[in-house]
């Protein structure tokens, strides 16, 4: 039903690809689940943890390996996408989030050590299957758009998140509030298994049964996209995870009764507001701007981080919530349209992209264990004023790599 609908909506936008729309549409309508799903649960497992009496620190050395433990499986992932092709991977890779999600559930239950060995179990499954998912979902996208009005597509792909975005941090958070996070994670374990469903009519996008190859790969075209990636992935950890702990611990902490369903409609209202901007994004990225977007998103996203810490109230949460999200769209549309563009030219797709995904969890791991340190060396609210001050710094690099297809 939601493949239809979105077939019905978009397709005769689309009539430069009527023959093979279907791969786009088919792939809009997984996303849409699949984030609904992942948003459900994401921004409340920190806080979950942090409730069940684990500490700052703790966390932050959790969420640093489980990024770091994503780096060789992001290998795996390679190899048997490029094998099996993208589709089959995604199946897979939801499929691995149903256990992660059972485990998680059981942490309360479990008692210490019982409750160490749940969370590892549980963060094993996790990074398997994100990192699948991430890479074949990009190796997927990066074929199946279309040369000359990927913008678009990818304007469209950030509308079909933001829908997602917007609806189930505020049903999460509800059902964490009125029932239990438990709740949450049993909804969230059958969206994971019907997200891959709309996939499975076509046919895989790229030739299976291929290896990935390093020999003569094109490092002088790739290395600065790659390196800046480890921007996107500090910034990634800035906005989710600490940015969660921050409104818990300094912002909120008199209001924990609430907290589930404050932080999901604070995450809502700022899907919001993006919303309207992805599809102007997209329609600038087709007219070779996303160059200016890119610059532009970076500092405003930049700055975003070097106010997080003045926050003081429900009304600073929303506005920050908001201006960082219309400049996550900007900068990751234009970086992701001049990665695809990457991938297409360098005639090394499955190499460049294993590359990207590496570099991405390299900088989200760099970020949780800077969080850490801080963490363990002085008091929150002074150690999150320094987090977000190194991550105002650090994201910095995302503008910096130069994508042909933003000079031509």
């Amino acid at each position: 039903m939601i493949h239809r609908f979105i077939h019905s909506l978009l397709r005769r936008r689309h009539f430069w690809r009527y023959a093979t729309f279907d791969e786009v549409a088919e792939l809009y309508a997984s996303r849409l689940l699949r984030i609904f799903a992942v948003h459900m649960v994401s921004l409340f497992i920190v806080v979950y943890l942090y409730n069940q009496g684990y500490s700052l620190v703790f966390i932050s050395l959790y969420l640093a390996v489980y990024f770091l433990a994503k780096v060789p499986l992001a290998f795996v992932a390679a190899a048997l996408t490029g094998w099996f092709g993208p589709k089959r991977m995604i199946l897979l890779a939801n499929l691995l989030y149903i256990p992660a999600m059972i485990l998680f559930t059981q942490v309360p239950e479990a008692g210490a050590p019982h409750a160490l060995m749940m969370i590892a179990l549980f963060g094993t499954f996790q990074s398997l299957g994100a990192t699948i998912y991430d890479y074949a979902y990009m190796v997927n996208f990066s074929k199946v758009k279309h040369a000359d009005h990927a913008g678009k597509e990818l304007g469209y792909m950030h509308i079909i998140e933001k829908i997602a975005s917007i609806i189930s941090p505020i049903i999460g958070g509800l059902l964490a509030t009125l029932f239990d996070p438990v709740v949450v994670m049993i909804v969230a374990a059958c969206l994971f298994a019907s997200s891959a469903l709309p996939l499975l009519r076509t046919a895989e996008p790229i030739k299976t049964r291929q290896r990935i190859k390093w020999v003569g790969f094109p490092w002088r075209t790739t290395w600065r996209s790659t390196i800046a990636q480890t921007g996107i992935g500090f910034d990634v950890v800035t906005t989710g995870s600490m940015w969660s702990l921050f409104l818990l611990t300094v912002v909120f902490v008199a209001q924990q009764d609430g907290i589930y369903a404050i932080i999901g409609i604070l995450t809502a209202v700022g899907m919001a507001v993006a919303f309207i901007s992805a599809f102007v994004f997209g329609k600038l990225i087709d007219r070779r701007e996303g160059g200016i977007l890119l610059k532009y998103g970076v500092i405003a996203k930049s700055l975003g981080h070097i106010m997080r810490p003045l926050t003081g109230n429900m009304l600073g949460a929303v506005a920050i919530n908001a201006g960082s999200e219309v400049a996550t769209t900007g900068y990751s549309m234009a970086f992701t349209r001049g990665m695809f563009d990457v991938a297409d030219y360098s005639g090394f797709r499955l190499t460049y992209l294993l590359c990207i995904e590496i570099a991405v969890n390299i900088g989200a791991s760099l970020a949780a264990a800077t969080a850490a340190l801080v963490f363990y060396l002085t008091e929150p609210h002074y150690a999150f004023m320094l987090f977000f001050v190194a991550a105002a710094g650090y994201i910095l690099i995302v503008a910096t790599p130069q994508f042909s297809l933003y000079k031509r």
